[in-house]
């Protein structure tokens, strides 16, 4: 599975932004798909997961700011992010494996190049 992440860029504190994550070579209803992000001079950490059915966790940082979301007929996840702040700043990855919703990186096969956000205050 290839996954390709894109919308990232720069936002305000309190802007929206919206990732896209496209899939191709696999079956996306299949996958487990999540993002997770990177800061500089951070570890990667778990952002939010959905199901091909729709259930979604989240990290604790972000609930009730993003929302994960798929559409299984364009084989694509969205993260979409309201009410940022400068600590969301981050690369943000998505990522794909066959399993159950979990937040834990080393379950994910497959993994998109990374798109960067940039929150300004």
């Amino acid at each position: 599975v290839q996954l390709q992440a894109s919308g990232g860029g720069l936002a305000q504190a309190g802007g929206s932004l919206r990732l896209s994550c496209a899939a191709s070579g696999g079956t996306f209803s299949n996958y487990v798909m999540a993002w997770f992000r990177q800061a500089p001079r951070k570890e990667r950490e778990f952002v939010a997961a959905i199901t091909s059915g729709g259930s979604t966790k989240y990290a604790d940082s972000v609930k009730g700011r993003f929302t994960i979301s798929r559409d299984n007929a364009k084989n694509t996840v969205y993260l979409q992010m309201n009410s940022l702040k400068p600590e969301d700043t981050a690369v943000y990855y998505c990522a794909a494996w066959r399993g159950i919703l979990t937040p834990r990186a080393d379950y994910y096969d497959y993994w998109g190049q990374g798109t960067l956000v940039t929150v300004s205050s």
